[in-house]
């Protein structure tokens, strides 16, 4: 799940920000097989910086979980456009600053899961 997770959300060497950015980044990382994800985030941070959250307070995750901690990081959030269709996924880019929720597990904890 770690590693699906560094997959999907981790992409400390850019900025990110534009939809040429979202659109090569949802193929490239393998978001766009078999249907158009239609959101997705991505975290500008390194790896640390980001395993520094699971050592925050617990929150309650949308799921219920108490597994759950919140932090502030540099993010593009990727969102699929109106007319997007599969295979031609299409996204819109959203580049902030923000707090995130993220899932942690493990000993030590380790991200696993991008809650909101």
């Amino acid at each position: 799940m770690y590693h699906r997770f560094l997959r999907q959300h981790v992409d400390p060497e850019e900025t990110g920000g534009n939809d040429t950015y979202c659109n090569l980044m949802m193929q490239r990382r393998k978001m766009t097989m078999r249907q158009c994800k239609r959101f997705n985030t991505f975290v500008h941070e390194d790896i640390w910086n980001i395993r520094s959250i699971c050592s925050t307070t617990n929150i309650q995750c949308k799921n219920g979980k108490m597994n759950c901690h919140e932090g502030v990081v540099r993010v593009t959030d990727c969102r699929e456009t109106g007319s997007s269709r599969f295979p031609n996924c299409r996204y819109r880019a959203l580049a902030s600053t923000r707090h995130v929720v993220i899932a942690c597990e493990g000993d030590p904890q380790l991200p696993v899961h991008f809650d909101r």
